[in-house]
C-alpha cells in the first residue's frame, strides 16, 4: 500500500511530451484534449495488449504484430482493446517495419478517440519512455516541494496564538478553496477562503455528517473520510482524531497529488488543537511546565498532565528522513499523547500508563516500562535501549521487560560497587561501554549491532576486541557475559 503521507507521482500530460523537441512526436489522431495524461510507457508488440495493461499507459510499437494485408476490422479490434484496457494514448514507430503509419490504424484511433502519436524514425522507444520518467521526476520534485512548503506553513500557523483559524487559513490558500471546521454539534465553528455558495455549502455540512462519530457506535463504525463532487468542485471530509466529534471540510476546484497529503496533516494538527480546546489539557500542560521551570519536583507535576505512572516511548521513522515537527506531532496523535519531544533522528512521546502503546506504520518504536516521575530518566534510558534492540532486530515495536529480575536479589548498593570496579577498565570510553551493552543484548551478533549502532561491522568487531582486552575476559563464555551484562545493567 502506497505511503498516505507521501503525495502520489503525479502524471504526465500528453501535451508536455509531444512539447519535447527532442523526440519529434507528432499526433495525427484522437482528441486533442489537454486533460489527457500519462501514467507510464509500455512498449508491446502483441497483437492483442490488453491482458498486460494497467490503465494509463503510452503504449509504444513499431506494428511488427500487424500481419499482412490487415484490413480496418484489424486495426479496430485492436484499438478497441486498448481503450477498453484504459490505455492512455498510442504510439507507432514509423520503422524499421513501417514506413507510415497505416491509415486503417488512423481511423480506428480517430473513430475510437484514442490520441495516435507517429513516432519519427529516429526516436527510440526507450527515449519516450525515459523522457516519460524524467518529466514524472520533475513533478514528483515540484509536488513534494509544494506539499513540504504546505506543512511547514500549517506547522507555523498552528503556533500562532489563534492556531485553528490560521491553520484554516493557510489549508484554505494551498488547496485554492474553502477549509470549514464542524464542531460535535455540527455546527461551524470557524472557516476561510471564499464563499462557494449555498449549495456547495450545504452538501459539505452533509458530508460532514457521514463521517462524525456518534456516542452510540464503535469508534470504527464510520469511515475517517468521505468525498463528493458539487458544481464542480471537490468536497472532502475529515473526522478529527480526537474523537470528540469534530470534523475538517474542504471544498476545492482541484484534486491535485499533494492536495490529500495537506489536508491530512492541517487534520492531524487540528485533531491536537480542538483536543486541548476540548479536555482543558493543555492548560494542564502548560501549569506543569511553569512548575517544573519554577523548581517543582516532577512527582508534584505529574497529577497535572493526566496520571502518576508513565511510559517513554522512543521513535525513529523507517526512512532516512529525520522526523520534523508535523511528522512528531502525528506519532503523538497515533499513540494518543501530544507531550511530544523531537531530539534529533528520534521522537520521544511520554504516554499515560493506562493507554496501550501499539505500532505505527512507518514507525520503529522503543517503549519503556511504565515509571513514577522519579524513574523517568530511567525509563528514557530503557525507551533507548528498547529502540537500538527494535531496530537492529526490524520489529516494528519492542518493549521493555518490566518484570522482576535476579537483578533486585542483590542490594542496589552492592550490586553497583560491583558493576563500578567490574566494567572500571573501558568506564572511559562511552563508544566501548555502549557498543558492548548493545552487543551482549543482541546475542553476540555483529551484523545487527552494526545496524543498532549505524557503524561498520568491523568497528564493532574491534570495539568488543578492545573490550575483551582490557577486560582481560573471555567474551565466548556464557558465565562471563551474564556478569558484563548484570554489570552493565547497573550503569
Amino acid at each position: 500500500m502506497p505511503d498516505p503521507a507521501v503525495p502520489p507521482t503525479p502524471p504526465v500530460p500528453l501535451d508536455a511530451l509531444l512539447a519535447r523537441a527532442d523526440l519529434g512526436l507528432r499526433r495525427i489522431a484522437g482528441p486533442a484534449d489537454p486533460a489527457v495524461v500519462v501514467h507510464w510507457a509500455h512498449t508491446s508488440e502483441m497483437a492483442d495488449p490488453y491482458p498486460y495493461l494497467l490503465g494509463g499507459e503510452l503504449l509504444l510499437s513499431a506494428g511488427v504484430h500487424v500481419p499482412d494485408g490487415a484490413g480496418a476490422g484489424y486495426f479496430d479490434a485492436y484499438v478497441s482493446r486498448i481503450v477498453a484496457a484504459g490505455g492512455a494514448a498510442l504510439g507507432f514507430g514509423v520503422a524499421p517495419v513501417h514506413d507510415t503509419v497505416p491509415g486503417a490504424l488512423v481511423e480506428a484511433c480517430e473513430m475510437h478517440g484514442l490520441p495516435l502519436l507517429e513516432v519519427p524514425p529516429r526516436t527510440t522507444f526507450s527515449a519516450v519512455a525515459r523522457a516519460v520518467w524524467q518529466l514524472m521526476a520533475q513533478a514528483r520534485t515540484a509536488e513534494l516541494r509544494r506539499v513540504t512548503e504546505a506543512q511547514q506553513s500549517l506547522a507555523t500557523a498552528a503556533a500562532r496564538p489563534d492556531p485553528v483559524p490560521s491553520v484554516l487559513q493557510q489549508l484554505a490558500r494551498r488547496l485554492g478553496g474553502r477549509a470549514v471546521l464542524y464542531g460535535p454539534e455540527g455546527t461551524r465553528i470557524a472557516a476561510a477562503g471564499p464563499d462557494p455558495g449555498e449549495e456547495t455549502r450545504t452538501a459539505l455540512a452533509k458530508l460532514a455528517e457521514v463521517v462524525r462519530p456518534s456516542g452510540q457506535e464503535p469508534s470504527d463504525a464510520r469511515p475517517s473520510s468521505a468525498s463528493d463532487t458539487v458544481a464542480g468542485l471537490r468536497l472532502v471530509a475529515h473526522a478529527l482524531g480526537n474523537g470528540e466529534g469534530f470534523v475538517l471540510g474542504t471544498a476545492a476546484p482541484q484534486r491535485d497529488a499533494g492536495d490529500h497529503t495537506i489536508a491530512s496533516v492541517a487534520a492531524v494538527l487540528l485533531s491536537l488543537l480542538t483536543g486541548e480546546r476540548h479536555s482543558g489539557s493543555g492548560a494542564g500542560r502548560s501549569s506543569a511546565l511553569v512548575r517544573l521551570l519554577l523548581g517543582a519536583a516532577p512527582a508534584e507535576v505529574a497529577p497535572l498532565l493526566g496520571g502518576d505512572r508513565w511510559r517513554v516511548v522512543h521513535g525513529r521513522p523507517d526512512g532516512r528522513a529525520a522526523p520534523d515537527p508535523v511528522a512528531a506531532s502525528a506519532l503523538g496523535a497515533a499513540l494518543g499523547s501530544s507531550l511530544v519531544d523531537v531530539s534529533g533522528e528520534v521522537v520521544r512521546v511520554l504516554v499515560p500508563d493506562g493507554r496501550p502503546v501499539e505500532g505505527v506504520p512507518g514507525w520503529t518504536l522503543g517503549v519503556s516500562a511504565a515509571a513514577a516521575p522519579r524513574d523517568w530518566p530511567a525509563a528514557d534510558t530503557q525507551a533507548a535501549r528498547a529502540l537500538a534492540r527494535a531496530r537492529a532486530t526490524r520489529t516494528p515495536v519492542l518493549r521493555h521487560g518490566d518484570r522482576p529480575a535476579l537483578a533486585d536479589l542483590v542490594p542496589p548498593h552492592d550490586a553497583d560497587a560491583h558493576a563500578r570496579a567490574l566494567l572500571a577498565p573501558i568506564e572511559r570510553s562511552p563508544a566501548l561501554v555502549d557498543t558492548l551493552r548493545t552487543w551482549l543484548s543482541l546475542h553476540g551478533s555483529w551484523d545487527r549491532t552494526a545496524v543498532a549502532l549505524d557503524v561498520h561491522r568491523n568497528t564493532v568487531r574491534q570495539r568488543i576486541a578492545r573490550c575483551a582486552s582490557l577486560l582481560d575476559a573471555d567474551l565466548d563464555d556464557p558465565d562471563v557475559r551474564m556478569e558484563l551484562w548484570f554489570a552493565l545493567r547497573r550503569t
